[in-house]
């Protein structure tokens, strides 16, 4: 008899325990010490035992002292956390000024996806500190953790589909702002009148569009996908990497479908090289615009970026859509299509070196922006922004 009450006592004693835990965030082991728990509030897990911020899986860039902010935050959830207790549980008495944690606050809300104006996540109490208002759920380490992973990296990779989704139909903006252009371009040369001006347009229009989908398929997804890497500067290698690919494969069907068609083919048409290096730059944008609050200001960023690698492209040796288009004009004499009225706009009169610059940096900055700001609205959108 004596034995079932202290069992019954002891387990009763376990469940105390545990409860207390999933309140609290904290696991006591059998020799007394403490180990943080897990803690998930919207679509974030943080495990301040393990040091990260995961966001649908992926792993969200915070240096040591702002997670240390962030899991204070987090696990006083509803109650103000003074300034003073954050310089002494976070800088632990290094002197430091306001001016510090403002700053911890401000990235914090950065990478959450969060607005001082109209928080979900953290609130600001002037004058005195700031309070974690989002629902939090706490969760013991071990089992519940592991049964629940499989669903992260599921919802992960949507995430990923859904951004790369974005990203293409963004450079399908792109590519339809590209078509026209040189549509127009195109069929306004004398001769081209009714259904030939028609399908000059028509032809360049689907294939500047084709073109667009596929390049800007693979340069966001290289940058989606590079959010299971730590680090959000790994979106300038995943564009890259995403653009060279893409860059490659398009170039060898095209010169084999040149070649089965007319028996030549241009070989100084777009491929790897400029996919690696408007990729790369894309993903740069795409890096720069994670790291300001504006999302103007952070499409304008992937514009300019990506409008430089567009103009380097034709120094390096290099040709964008304008040049490729060129390219073909005057590798096969009978084609009804002429860029050279573009060479007018730079003083050239013809489809020269500097209108080819021209041409290729704002295909590079529309190609940037269309895709960056695509996958931002994205963004702002699943975050009820």
């Amino acid at each position: 008899m004596d034995l079932a009450a202290i069992a019954m006592f002891l387990l009763m004693e376990e469940a105390s325990r545990r409860s207390v835990a999933r309140l609290t965030g904290l696991w006591q082991r059998n020799d007394g010490s403490v180990e943080p728990g897990s803690f998930r509030f919207d679509r974030f897990q943080l495990d301040p035992g393990d040091r990260r911020l995961l966001l649908d899986g992926a792993t969200v860039d915070l240096n040591a002292r702002y997670l240390d902010a962030l899991a204070l935050m987090v696990r006083e959830q509803g109650r103000l956390v003074s300034k003073e207790r954050f310089h002494q549980e976070v800088w632990r008495g290094v002197p430091v000024t306001d001016e510090a944690l403002t700053q911890c606050i401000r990235t914090l809300r950065r990478q959450l996806g969060d607005d001082a104006a109209r928080p979900r996540f953290i609130e600001t109490v002037p004058k005195h500190g700031y309070r974690f208002i989002a629902r939090v759920v706490a969760i013991a380490p071990g089992a519940v953790m592991e049964a629940a992973a499989p669903k992260v990296r599921s919802r992960a990779w949507e995430e990923v589909l859904r951004q790369t989704a974005a990203g293409t139909a963004g450079a399908g903006l792109a590519g339809v702002v590209g078509g026209l252009v040189y549509g127009f371009v195109g069929a306004a040369q004398p001769g081209q009148a009714g259904a030939g001006a028609a399908s000059v347009l028509l032809v360049l229009l689907g294939l500047t569009l084709a073109m667009a989908l596929i390049g800007g398929a693979g340069v966001a997804f290289g940058i989606a996908a590079s959010a299971f890497a730590p680090g959000r500067a790994w979106r300038i290698l995943g564009g890259a990497a995403g653009g060279l690919v893409v860059g490659a494969v398009v170039k060898l069907f095209g010169v084999d479908a040149f070649n089965l068609l007319f028996g030549q083919a241009p070989t100084e048409m777009t491929g790897a090289g400029e996919g690696l290096l408007l990729g790369g730059a894309v993903g740069f944008g795409a890096w720069l615009a994670g790291r300001v609050r504006s999302p103007r200001l952070g499409v304008a960023l992937a514009a300019l970026a990506g409008g430089l690698a567009g103009a380097l492209a034709p120094l390096l040796g290099g040709r964008l859509m304008g040049g490729s288009l060129d390219l073909l004009t005057r590798q096969f004499p009978g084609s009804r299509l002429n860029l050279d009225p573009i060479g007018l706009l730079t003083g050239e009169g013809r489809f020269g070196p500097v209108a080819q610059i021209v041409a290729s940096c704002a295909e590079g900055a529309l190609f940037g922006a269309c895709i960056v700001g695509a996958m931002l609205f994205q963004q702002r959108r699943r975050r009820g922004h």
